[in-house]
């Protein structure tokens, strides 16, 4: 037997609903839209209600198979570009296209709250994924972000770097029931504008708030010297080394909901210091920049009707201005779906409008 067959054993004989826990208390609470500004749609709840926030201790783990292997999957998410970027000495090893690292977008290497975490996500999968119109793996989800979010290449499915993360994602739901919500999931949800989002008065906010860190250019801050690996010490958000055009974080939605609850880097959901109207329209001229492109985007959602409100590229299958689609408003896009679903009732239901 492989040492790799005997880690995915082993990964498999762990509970879901195992192991020791941090628990932090939170209070959902809802994120109200800023004075004077337009807004509608969901948001949190409006009760304070305390949830927890529970997060596995990995220090907790022994110094087995594997301890080992989850410590390598959190390093791999931490310092991506260290161990799996396109700078590494060793070029089998090269399977990231950019020198980010995937803590850049799930923050605190996946565990803090609304900074698209991990924390559960295990548990989600297997699970019907819209945009290949098919059932996926939790290791169909890595890849996807190998090759979007990180612009490389698909990492061998039987690679110590796959098991690593896959054992690190399942490790951080180890207290998590399988269907059960997990609060603090995702980026958050605040009210949606009822105007389309503004790139130019996002880039008066992007120049007060995140230019001192990200650059004029967005571009980031290294954390060395070009070719050493060492990644950045404060991402790009656009340009030749950022995420592609297929990435989640083009999306406007989740960009935004990101921004507000997590930037500038330091504040957290509870208390945001750009209103929503700047974090809308900040996310909007990101969102607007350069970036390298993934080929065969219209592949992607086979089923147009399931295609996000905010997917910023074709085709659509409600035929409103695909500017609509990437600043809104995108309530009148759902109501448009809706129309539509009707009108074909064989049609396979939608399963998530965000």
């Amino acid at each position: 037997m492989t040492r790799i067959n005997r880690l995915l054993i082993a990964l498999l004989a762990v509970p879901v609903l195992a192991g020791p826990v941090v628990v932090a208390l939170r209070h959902a609470h809802a994120q109200a839209p800023a004075p004077g500004s337009s807004t509608s749609g969901v948001s949190a709840p409006a009760a304070a209600v305390a949830t927890p926030w529970v997060v596995p201790d990995i220090d907790k783990l022994a110094d087995d198979d594997w301890g080992r292997t989850v410590r390598y999957g959190r390093d791999l998410i931490a310092k991506t570009a260290s161990l799996i970027g396109p700078e590494v000495s060793d070029p089998a090893h090269r399977f990231a296209g950019n020198n980010l690292n995937c803590q850049n977008c799930h923050l605190d290497a996946g565990r803090k709250e609304f900074g698209l975490p991990f924390v559960g996500v295990y548990a989600d999968f297997p699970n019907y994924r819209a945009r290949s119109g098919e059932v996926g793996t939790i290791e169909d989800r890595i890849q996807g972000c190998m090759v979007r979010s990180m612009n490389g290449k698909p990492l061998p499915a039987d690679s110590r770097e796959m098991t690593a993360m896959v054992a690190y994602l399942k490790f951080l739901s180890s207290c998590h029931p399988v269907g059960a919500p997990t609060h603090g999931r995702g980026a958050g949800r605040m009210a949606e504008l009822t105007r389309a989002a503004n790139p130019v008065h996002g880039q008066a906010v992007y120049a007060q708030n995140c230019a001192a860190c990200h650059g004029d250019q967005g571009l980031g801050q290294r954390a060395g010297a070009v070719g050493d690996a060492q990644g950045y010490a404060i991402p790009p958000l656009w340009g030749p080394d950022s995420y592609n055009d297929g990435a989640g974080m083009t999306r406007l939605i989740g960009a935004a909901n990101f921004v507000h609850n997590n930037m500038p880097n330091g504040v957290n959901w509870q208390a945001p210091a750009l209103s929503t109207e700047d974090a809308w329209d900040v996310a909007a001229f990101i969102d607007s920049q350069p970036r390298p492109h993934k080929a065969e985007l219209d592949r992607d959602f086979p089923n147009r009707l399931q295609k996000p409100v905010d997917a910023p590229y074709g085709p659509y299958a409600d035929g409103l201005d695909p500017l609509q689609h990437k600043f809104g408003p995108f309530q009148p896009i759902r109501e448009a779906i809706k129309e539509l679903e009707a009108r074909a009732p064989q049609a396979p239901p939608q399963t998530h409008h965000p």
